[in-house]
């Protein structure tokens, strides 16, 4: 497979789940639970379908596959009690504060676009404050009424990008995101994607990333254009 052409970026925009903050296992961990309570199993398959979709959206997909007799509102308000006695110290992924600190050191232009909603994103910030609020904005596509479709749709990183002070055409950012519906959000919102996915994934459902790490302790800025670390 031919290696693709990367093009040069100025502003970055960045997922939160699984990529900066390991959350990922604790959102599989609680639906698996709420599965096995009714007798019912969830799938890596499944989890993957679910992977940087809004809160809803996750919903309905784990209700459907596992056979729940649950609604919507009933899943949601479980699900959300559960992640919340664990959310309090999720820690930082490998590569995230490296990454974020030389950006903003750099004045490199840079925000958040996660699918979780505005309450969820606090707790689970609760330890890295500082950090996230080195983020120019951010946007909670589970809570946010500019985003009218989650992932894989676009609409979240149009909007991510069209709240910046200067507005960048979609082809000066790179959207960094591990799940594959966030990898097709970016490409379809005519941006690169840096994807560092779950080791799960196979190597088809990655291809369409522009660029594929195992961390974003890998990532090289200089490749699009950005500021080289200087250690």
């Amino acid at each position: 497979m031919a290696q693709k052409v990367l093009r040069n970026v100025t502003h970055c925009i960045f997922d939160m789940d699984g990529l900066l903050l390991d959350t990922e296992k604790i959102y599989e961990d609680v639906t698996r639970q709420i599965a096995a309570s009714f007798g019912r199993t969830y799938t890596v398959a499944t989890r993957f379908r679910v992977m940087g979709t809004t809160d809803q959206r996750s919903a309905d997909i784990a209700i459907a596959e596992c056979k729940l007799p649950l609604t919507r509102d009933q899943f949601l308000q479980r699900y959300k009690r559960m992640c919340g006695e664990r959310m309090h110290n999720v820690p930082l992924l490998e590569g995230a504060e490296r990454l974020l600190r030389h950006l903003h050191a750099q004045k490199i232009p840079f925000c958040l676009a996660t699918s979780s909603s505005a309450d969820m994103f606090e707790l689970k910030t609760t330890l890295h404050r500082e950090l996230f609020d080195l983020f120019n904005h951010r946007v909670c596509g589970s809570s946010d009424a500019e985003v009218k479709n989650g992932k894989p749709a676009p609409d979240i990183f149009l909007v991510a990008a069209q709240r910046f002070t200067d507005i960048p055409k979609p082809e000066s950012c790179l959207v960094f995101e591990d799940s594959p519906n966030g990898v097709t959000a970016g490409i379809s919102a005519g941006m690169q994607v840096v994807m560092v996915p779950d080791s799960r994934l196979s190597k088809e459902r990655c291809a369409h990333a522009t660029q594929v790490l195992a961390s974003l302790e890998d990532f090289k800025p200089e490749q699009f254009g950005l500021p080289p670390f200087s250690n």
